[in-house]
């Protein structure tokens, strides 16, 4: 090992924090890929009597480095605590496993306890969860408490490992006497979709014992919000519910609100995001009159929720004590419909827990509502027919089966993603999905042209490499071939995508699409490629110019694209 890097090594332990019980290397950065760049914290682990929990994250271990720490673990029986999230940066996936089974390895021969899990921010998929089955299923997490695998990327089939796993772990703890008693689960942003998350239900309610469930953008729709609103009823003691970023629509709020009558230690829910829409709304609201007692915090926020099922719900908080916060803001109230509200909050004297309204997308238009309600229909017919077609695959011994790995999930076709996209749907279209989209898209309509940018572009993520590097390689295959079709009119399909964005009014009374981030980000990506002509650049760059409402709500990436614009305008 260099001189250097022993300096290095030596400088980060003397930053090491050791409270009571605790030896931490929380995010000092370290780059352990072997035995001998770990042998001072291995020094540290076996000397530190009583240690109850190890934080290692912030680092990055490699398979060797994790062997050798898992070693010094072997012989830590009162380890109960592992913050292990965010150590795997910079790792091939198929390292983290075989790094994952070492270190649970060591746990299980040490007779450790533990209380606490923490993986999250491991991009480890399926065969990371697959990495710690069998911790799962073992003595060591018959005593666990919280569980946190958040941002771990484990998609339908890790969701159905995982489940099936503490499946395995209650069994096998309560035919001892003490069955598991798992009081947090976090799994947010980990693609499970209504498999995955169905799965994770079924042990919900065997288990029984929640107090906290995280599961945010998840791509969860009616038929996995439908399941886990029946495991919630089996767990009397939760308090914090958190399913924002998911699709619930009027059938899964409606299940939501029907569980959530038989649960009165509830305190925070947060259903932002969630298209609960008027009908989900008005169903809390009759939750809320009957039970929730001690409810403090309630986010409908960005649900296309109307004004009067809004009012429903401010009406049905009145004697709500205990609350601190209400948040309806981003939905379709109007003007009116906003004052309305502020007006039924202060007359409750509850109009300072009533968040922000300053995203409010409007009153809809007269003919809104039923098209609504006809993409909802056509969303769950779609939903039903893929459950029919995946039921005779199902593996019916699967809860007994605890080793085998599960099917891989029905491959979405390119129309069903254009007709209802998620980032789910795009990236299981697998590698071949930018031809496949291409062939899709008749480029000879530019209004379809247009239609299949804001469809792609809709699920559009920054902070999400996998989706983000998908989406753009999309955009770019139909863009490409659009502009490189001579009979392709530019000008025209610049025309459709103002229209469709709100920003130039259409004599077909075309309704505008609901303008986010992710539509102006791709246009920004798109103008500066070599195919995208420097005509359509003026054009575009005249119409962002001016103020709009429609893109108040994306006021970054307006900002940015305005930027862009107006610096390729000056240099044709």
């Amino acid at each position: 090992m260099a001189s250097d890097d022993v300096a290095n090594l030596a400088d980060s332990l003397a930053k090491t924090q050791v409270n009571e019980g605790e030896l931490s290397y929380k995010g000092q950065g370290l780059k352990l890929d072997n035995a001998q760049s770990v042998a001072e914290i291995v020094k540290e682990i076996e000397a530190f009597d009583g240690l109850r929990a190890l934080r290692l994250e912030g680092n990055t271990i490699g398979v060797e480095a994790a062997q050798t720490i898992a070693k010094a673990l072997e012989k830590k029986s009162q380890l109960q605590c592992c913050h292990w999230s965010d150590m795997f940066t910079g790792r091939l996936r198929a390292e983290i496993p075989p790094a994952l089974v070492s270190l649970g390895d060591a746990l299980i021969k040490a007779g450790a306890r533990l209380k606490v899990l923490d993986l999250s921010d491991n991009a480890f998929g399926p065969d990371g969860v697959k990495g710690i089955e069998k911790l799962l299923k073992s003595a060591a997490c018959h005593s666990l408490q919280e569980l946190r695998l958040n941002n771990c990327g484990m998609g339908i089939g890790g969701g159905k490992i995982l489940a099936a796993a503490l499946t395995a772990c209650h069994k096998e703890s309560s035919a001892l006497g003490a069955p598991l008693q798992l009081k947090v689960f976090i799994a947010g942003r980990n693609r499970l979709e209504n498999d995955g998350a169905t799965a994770l239900a079924q042990a919900f309610q065997l288990i029984g014992s929640l107090e906290e469930v995280h599961m945010p953008q998840n791509g969860i729709n009616y038929p996995g919000v439908t399941a886990l609103a029946t495991a919630m009823q089996h767990n009397p003691q939760l308090r914090v519910l958190n399913l924002n970023d998911n699709t619930f629509t009027k059938r899964g709020a409606i299940a939501m609100a029907e569980a959530l009558k038989h649960l009165r230690n509830v305190q925070v829910i947060n259903f932002g995001d969630c298209l609960v829409r008027s009908e989900g709304a008005s169903a809390i609201a009759e939750t809320l009159r009957e039970g929730l007692p001690i409810l403090k915090e309630l986010n409908l926020s960005f649900g296309e929720i109307t004004e009067e099922a809004a009012l429903e719900v401010a009406r049905s908080v009145q004697h709500k004590d205990q609350l601190e916060k209400l948040d309806l803001n981003g939905n379709s109230l109007g003007e009116e419909g906003c004052d309305n509200l502020r007006e039924v909050m202060d007359s409750i004297n509850m109009g300072h827990k009533l968040g922000s309204l300053s995203d409010d997308e409007g009153e809809p238009e007269e003919d809104e509502d039923e098209d609504d309600d006809d993409d909802e229909d056509l969303e769950e017919e779609e939903e039903e027919e893929e459950e029919e077609e995946g039921e005779g695959e199902e593996d019916k011994s699967e809860l007994n089966q605890f080793s085998t790995p599960p099917s891989a999930p029905r491959t979405p076709d390119v129309s069903s993603f254009l007709s209802f996209p998620s980032p789910d749907k795009l990236l299981r279209l697998g590698e071949r999905r930018s031809s496949l989209i291409q062939q899709q898209v008749d480029v000879l309509d530019v209004s379809k042209t247009a239609e299949a940018f804001l469809k792609i572009s809709s699920v559009y993520k920054e902070d999400d490499a996998e989706v983000k590097s998908a989406v753009l390689e999309s955009i770019d295959a139909v863009l490409s071939k659009a502009f490189f079709t001579p009979s392709f009119q530019g000008l025209s399909f610049v025309s459709s995508l103002l229209v469709m964005l709100g920003l130039l009014k259409s004599e077909d009374k075309l309704k505008p699409v609901k303008v986010v981030p992710g539509h102006l980000q791709c246009l920004e990506h798109a103008v500066k490629q070599s195919y995208f002509p420097r005509e359509n650049i003026t054009v575009l760059n005249a119409f962002m110019a001016r103020p709009n409402k429609s893109l108040e709500v994306c006021s970054s990436a307006r900002d940015r694209l305005k930027f862009t614009l107006q610096k390729l305008a000056s240099e044709s």
